[in-house]
């Protein structure tokens, strides 16, 4: 847990830090680190998509994932309970923030691997990393929507501590076999561009209301796995 704990704590620092800079810049260059972070977003989840996809052993899984997965969240309105719940506490824009936030900390391909990485094998590479780019990246969202990206910091924890429970105690289930990693990635990928086109105001996705689309290859893989395919 050690890669976990330390990028959890780059996240909190980054916060703070970006907070207390937010102060010294005005509204034009906050606005230009907003776009920043928005084209940050496409690039990473297109590097992350374009990366996964020719492993994908299930080329169609990614359409069926994100089809499911927001019918089912839009269904439970996930984005909209979300926002309203941060909203009342720190305004629409930290809600826009903190989800966008939360995704590029949690989706990417590091933060999937790399907890499992640390449990099977010990090495912490890709976690700290992925601590480096999110310490600048909360930094950076700090500075414009303030000390509220602290919160991002307990969600990784317990994003990244499930996969390395799962890399821990499940290392020999055929969960972990295959590519579901890869495919999760390849959603992941997804859900990170329709965050940057958010942040960019390009077309708001409502990006939460697909994220329920990451279960979907886990219970693909568990039902092959139970059907002994």
């Amino acid at each position: 847990m050690l890669g976990t704990i330390v990028n959890t704590g780059c996240i909190i620092v980054g916060s703070v830090v970006g907070s207390l800079l937010r102060k010294g810049l005005g509204e034009k260059y906050q606005h230009a680190l907003y776009n920043a972070m928005g084209l940050a977003s496409l690039a990473l989840g297109a590097n992350t998509f374009v990366q996964n996809m020719p492993k994908s052993e299930f080329p169609v899984l990614f359409i069926l994932s994100i089809a499911l997965g927001g019918i089912l969240g839009t269904a439970l309105d996930l984005d909209g309970r979300t926002k309203r719940l941060i909203a009342k506490r720190g305004g629409e824009g930290l809600a826009n923030g903190l989800i966008s936030a939360c995704l590029l900390f949690c989706v990417g391909t590091f933060s999937i691997v790399g907890p499992i990485l640390s449990a099977t094998t010990g090495d912490n590479t890709f976690l700290y990393t992925n601590a480096t780019l999110d310490f600048v990246t909360s930094m950076v969202f700090a500075t414009t929507y303030g000390i509220g990206i602290i919160f991002a910091a307990p969600i990784l924890f317990c994003w990244q501590g499930a996969f390395w429970l799962l890399g821990k105690f499940a290392a020999s289930s055929p969960l972990l076999h295959g590519t579901m990693i890869n495919e999760m990635a390849i959603v992941g990928g997804l859900l990170i561009i329709s965050s940057g086109l958010s942040l960019l105001q390009v077309k708001d996705c409502k990006t939460l209301n697909y994220i329920l689309a990451l279960l979907v290859p886990v219970l693909w893989f568990l039902g092959k796995a139970l059907l002994g395919l």
